[in-house]
């Protein structure tokens, strides 16, 4: 009791003076009856209800009555816990304390332990018996777990699902504390004062003040900084001088001196006695240095250079003489160089994949020619069979014996007749191969037996022999021969089916001639050839004939008998020539690997050329409905184009490689050797030195 407040003790201030009442009756003895004995005892009796009733007031003070010291110590120390659990480290990545054994420091700065940690197994134990897991979360800061309440996870589930807390009223009542309506009167209707329009006097005066300090020179301006003369390596950069116009062209350098300009140079560049008596015979432009190093003990003595005044003059007229050239460099984006190509998938239809394998032939299949119907395949090789096949089977429906190699075959495009021209060695073979209808193979006897000797061109027995086959060779189909002089490399048709040109190399003036099936005539349409030709082809719908020799392709008007044109190709060695079905571009392939698209109508010059091909080209081809074109190589490739001609001559064809077809094998050096395609389906044949022909779909 003696602990307590000086406001405790002034509430049982009256406890002093109610004792001395009760003694200054005792000792006044009011009641002079009462028996001390008894006085004692009310004394006693009054003193414990005294003491009885301030226990009360001062329980009712303290607030309970029931809380004992050790209660009150329990509450301490509860309060103090409750302070301990707070981390005071501020929002930090908690795993800074990860390799620590404490978590944080407290406001009295000591550290906070981490409490203990179960393992894996132990929290999985955990997980599984106690059943408030599910809403129990890890404090990072204090490394404790802490368990939610039911209105905690009511207000986290109602967060979650994008409601408001509960308790929390959305639509209650707008309170309006200001007000939208324009007041009449305003706030304050004080008049401006006069001295916002008035100068200030004040900053006048200061202002001539400072303007008083300049002119007497009390405060001067800010001088600017001298330039000191900057210090560089002599060797380093060249001076940097104004330029004397704008397009200056720097000097260029010196050469910068070696060891071998030293006074005192390394051993090994010390000349020897042979390497002095050199220098000194050879010629001064000759010498790889114009001195010979020599060594000094120190560089006082170091003689003058007799020859610096000459070298100084010549570096002079170098300067002054040398004239130089600026060179720009062009920055260009490496995409803008590739072409901008439409997908192939946009681009179809055209040939893919293999379809069937023509197998027959015992050696290198020379050539290929389809029928303008498409239903029937003429194949000719270095084995001396000529075999004709059906196109959508794969059977061989008829064999023809020829005596020498087959170097070309070629289909006549005439549909009212079946007429097959061969040319083996020396003999070009006009043979009716007596497939499809009666009336074909009708036609086409009519046609050959419908010549009268006496029409016979006189001129054309010096060119060319023409002769009837008889016996076993016209049971076989052949009907005539026309025997030369030279080796025949090439036969082409004349778009009606009537004329027909054959090539031959080594012929020289009479290397390309043209014959006439009904007529059996035959003549020479130059008088003079300059360089070797490769390659010759009518034109579609004109009068035109194309002759290609080593590097150039003619174009000779044959109703004028004019050249009309001639084709600058760039190519080395020119292996192969077609032309579009409408007759303004041709494409020609060369033994140096490259495709060229010439456009007739805008330059004599390719248009566009293309390197798809490892090794030599053997051939070019174009459809005659659909804007494909194709080459073969000796790769064992095809590769198939899109080239769209457009009718509006503004407009420059499309070219773009849609696909590289597979599947023959290189023999010898020779991969494949001829591909053309089909005349009315996106489809096309190729043969090859591995004796097989293939049909892509």
């Amino acid at each position: 009791n003696m602990a307590n407040s000086d406001s405790e003790d002034s509430q049982y201030s009256g406890l002093e003076d109610e004792d001395d009442s009760v003694e200054s009756e005792v000792e006044s003895g009011e009641s002079d009856d009462v028996d001390p004995n008894d006085l004692k005892d009310r004394e006693s009796d009054d003193v414990e209800d005294e003491l009885e009733e301030i226990r009360k007031q001062m329980d009712d003070i303290s607030g309970d009555s029931a809380q004992t010291p050790a209660d009150i110590q329990e509450d301490e120390d509860g309060d103090s816990s409750d302070e301990e659990t707070l981390n005071p480290v501020g929002n930090i990545p908690m795993e800074w304390y990860n390799d620590f054994p404490h978590i944080g420091y407290d406001l009295s700065g000591e550290k906070i332990m981490k409490p203990a940690t179960a393992d894996e197994l132990d929290r999985f134990l955990a997980k599984m018996d106690d059943p408030n897991w599910g809403r129990t979360v890890h404090d990072k800061t204090t490394g404790r777990d802490i368990i939610l309440t039911d209105e905690e996870v009511d207000m986290i589930q109602r967060i979650q699902t994008g409601r408001f807390p509960s308790g929390y009223d959305p639509y209650a009542p707008y309170v309006d504390w200001f007000t939208g309506n324009a007041m009449v009167h305003p706030l304050t209707n004080k008049p401006p004062v006069k001295k916002n329009f008035v100068p200030s006097k004040w900053e006048h005066k200061r202002i001539m003040k400072i303007v008083q300090a300049i002119r007497n020179g009390w405060i001067k301006p800010k001088k600017t900084d001298v330039e000191k003369p900057k210090f560089y390596l002599l060797w380093d950069k060249h001076d940097k001088e104004p330029k004397k116009h704008p397009m200056h062209i720097p000097a260029p350098k010196m050469k910068l001196p070696g060891h071998e300009e030293s006074y005192n140079p390394p051993p090994e560049y010390l000349p020897t006695d042979e390497e002095k008596k050199k220098w000194e015979e050879s010629h001064p432009e000759d010498r790889p240095r114009n001195f010979l190093p020599k060594t000094y003990l120190s560089l006082r003595s170091v003689p003058g250079y007799p020859n610096f005044i000459e070298e100084r003059f010549e570096r002079c007229l170098d300067l002054y003489l040398c004239p130089r050239q600026r060179k720009f460099r062009v920055n260009i984006d490496p995409e803008d160089l590739i072409p901008k190509l439409p997908k192939p998938r946009d681009l179809q239809p055209f040939p893919t994949s293999q379809a069937i394998i023509y197998e027959g032939h015992t050696d290198v299949v020379r050539s290929i020619s389809c029928d303008p119907s498409g239903q029937w395949l003429a194949s000719g090789g270095h084995d001396c069979l000529v075999r004709f096949w059906e196109v959508d089977t794969g059977r061989c429906m008829k064999s023809v014996t020829v005596p020498s190699k087959v170097y070309s075959i070629a289909w006549s495009p005439n549909p009212a007749v079946t007429v097959v021209a061969i040319a083996c060695e020396t003999i070009v073979i006009i043979v009716n191969p007596c497939l499809g209808s009666q009336k074909l193979r009708n036609a086409t006897d009519g046609l050959i037996s419908s010549f009268d000797a006496d029409e016979q061109g006189s001129g054309s027995s010096d060119l060319v022999t023409w002769s009837l086959c008889l016996g076993s060779s016209y049971s076989e189909g052949q009907r005539l021969t026309l025997h030369h002089k030279h080796v025949v490399k090439q036969v082409t048709w004349h778009g009606k089916g009537d004329y027909f040109a054959t090539l031959m190399p080594d012929a020289g003036n009479s290397a390309v001639l043209v014959h006439q099936l009904s007529k059996r005539r035959t003549q020479n349409p130059f008088t003079k050839m300059k360089g070797p030709v490769q390659r010759v082809q009518f034109h579609p719908t004109r009068p035109h004939f194309f002759v290609a020799t080593q590097r150039y392709v003619k174009v000779y008007n044959l109703q004028k008998q004019e050249l009309t044109k001639k084709l600058v190709t760039g190519v080395k060695w020119i292996s192969s020539l077609d032309i579009h079905p409408q007759g303004d571009n041709v494409i020609i392939g060369s033994y140096d690997q490259r495709l060229c698209w010439f456009d007739l109508d805008l330059s004599a010059k390719p248009y566009k050329t293309l390197r798809h091909h490892k090794r030599a080209v053997r051939q070019v081809a174009y459809h005659r409905r659909y804007p494909l074109f194709a080459s073969c190589s000796d790769d064992g490739t095809v590769v198939v184009f899109h080239g769209m001609v457009y009718s509006d001559l503004m407009q420059n064809p499309l070219i773009a490689p849609v696909k590289i077809l597979r599947g023959h094998k290189v023999a010898g050096q020779l991969g494949v050797l001829d591909c053309v395609f089909h005349p009315t389906q996106p489809w096309i044949f190729s043969s090859g030195a591995d004796h097989t022909i293939r049909l892509f779909t």
